[in-house]
């Protein structure tokens, strides 16, 4: 069964004035659905990896045949964090708060919010080039703040990513430049804490 680009959640300007429509519909509608083209040519070329489901590929990249494991590595990477980063995200005023169970786990992990805010901020800024910067729960609740390079994922590493901020150029450019703080300070007012609480209960 072929991959297919999921729906956005919201209309494209719905996450103004943070994230802007132009933004959201190239990156939405060119981007995403390159990697999701892309992936269904890599599996072309490897058709035991038809059954697979996204998660399966990213848990099991390594068994994935060397002639294609950098393609699916790149767009099943670029498929799985962005179908995530769509659902991350609500129109500001909408996303809710951390559930108390995450609320504890954070102020466990990092003391305050705004401990934690400064040390994910400072991931996703001090990610060389393209990537991501990642919330990742652990089974007994702890949590960590990672960083990956370009479309890899905490879950190509056996690990529960509960929230993810896309740090590439394409995500933030037309609306900050090269301003990344800017950037990733704009989205916390749309992080959609409902989701990532979700996530967080899942592990």
């Amino acid at each position: 069964m072929a991959h297919t680009l999921p729906a956005l959640p919201y209309a494209p300007d719905a996450l103004e004035p943070h994230i802007d429509a132009q933004t959201m519909q190239i990156h939405h509608g060119k981007h995403h659905q390159a990697y999701v083209n892309n992936l269904n040519a890599a599996i072309e070329k490897a058709p035991e990896l038809a059954s697979w489901s996204l998660d399966d590929i990213c848990r099991n990249i390594a068994k994935v045949p060397e002639a294609v494991r950098g393609a699916v590595r790149n767009n099943g990477g670029g498929h799985w964090n962005h179908s995530l980063f769509w659902q991350l995200m609500a129109p500001a005023g909408s996303g809710g708060a951390p559930s108390a169970a995450l609320g504890d786990a954070l102020k466990n992990a990092f003391t305050d919010e705004k401990t934690f805010k400064e040390k994910f901020v400072a991931a996703g800024v001090g990610r060389f080039g393209s990537g991501w910067a990642w919330l990742v729960a652990a089974k007994d609740g702890s949590l960590m703040i990672e960083s990956t390079p370009n479309q890899d994922n905490p879950l190509m590493d056996g690990k529960h990513a509960i929230l993810g901020c896309d740090v590439w150029e394409h995500a933030y450019y037309l609306k900050y430049q090269n301003k990344r703080p800017d950037y990733i300070a704009a989205w916390w007012n749309v992080v959609n804490w409902n989701e990532v609480s979700k996530r967080y209960d899942a592990r």
